[in-house]
This record gives structure tokens, sequence and C-alpha cells, in this order.
């Protein structure tokens, strides 16, 4: 009897340090999928920098409420898989989301991100954020645009002062 209880409570803190360790957890309901689909998936998600794993539910309700993350308890019913992001959290939203659309019987149920529980629809909001690199590239964009704009007009003021004697020159050459 020891012995089951101690495996519980080894797999009891291997998902709490998964959850300690991730950077945000997707909770996702499996009903319905083959092996072969779930490895396609597992695939998919490794390469953005996720593990997809399935646990009890009452394991990780036990691990989720020893991490302090309070609402993801309630989304640990019934074949439910969890994605432990590491990394770029939208990539991860949007790959389950791509993948939800080709496999409807995947289903996002919600997550926890920086410990906070997440609903559905804000995943899915997550889904629809643009990739980091897209973001940064705007980023900068919104930092160049004034500085360019600055050095136009600083270059303004002689270009046209130049136009103006050019004027000038000409116009006593040609009288």
């Amino acid at each position: 009897m020891s012995n089951v209880r101690s495996e519980k409570e080894a797999v009891v803190a291997e998902v709490r340090s998964k959850l300690d360790a991730a950077d945000a957890v997707i909770v996702t309901e499996y009903r319905g999928m083959t092996v072969t689909q779930l490895a396609d998936l597992r695939v998919q998600l490794r390469g953005a920098g996720c593990e997809y794993r399935v646990y009890k539910n009452t394991l990780a309700r036990f691990a989720a409420r020893d991490a302090g993350i309070a609402g993801l308890d309630t989304l640990l019913v019934g074949p439910t898989a969890i994605a432990f992001v590491h990394g770029d959290v939208a990539a991860v939203a949007k790959t389950l989301k791509e993948y939800a659309k080709t496999n409807p019987l995947l289903v996002i149920r919600g997550g926890a991100v920086a410990g906070k529980a997440v609903s559905a629809k804000e995943v899915e909001v997550l889904a629809d954020l643009p990739s980091r690199e897209v973001m940064l590239s705007q980023f900068a964009g919104m930092l160049q645009a004034p500085l360019v704009k600055t050095a136009g007009l600083l270059q303004a003021l002689p270009r046209n002062m130049a136009y103006g004697l050019k004027a000038l020159v000409d116009q006593k050459s040609a009288a």
C-alpha cells in the first residue's frame, strides 16, 4: 500500500515541478483521438517548445493546488492532457488552435499563465497574437518612426535652402 502511495506522491511531485518550471500550462480534452493523432500533436507541440503529457486528473489537481494555481483544478475533469509551455506561449496556443481546426476532437479547455488561471477564450486570444518576431519588429518600427521623421525634418532645412539658392543662381544666369 505504501509503495502505491509513494508512486502517486512521486507523480504529484513530478507534475508540480513541471508546473513550476513551465511559463504557461494549457489544458486540453482529447476524447476520441487516436494514438497516432496524439503522437502527431506531440511532435508539432515539441517543435513549438512544449511538452504534452497525460496525467491522472486527481494527481494533477493535487499538484496544481500545491503549486498555488487556483482554478486549474476545475479544468482537470475527464480525459485531459496538459501542455507545459517553455518559451513562446502564443506559438503553442496557435499550434493547438490550428490542430483543433483540423481535428475537432481536440478541445482547448483553458490553462494557466504566470500562475493565473485563464479560460479557453483567453487561450484563443493568445493564439491570435502575432509571433514574437513580428511583435518585436512592430515595436522596432514604432521606435524608429519618430527618429526617421526627425531626420527628415532636419534634412529639409538645408535641402530647401539649397533648392532656393539653385533657383536664385538659375534666375540670375537666365537674366
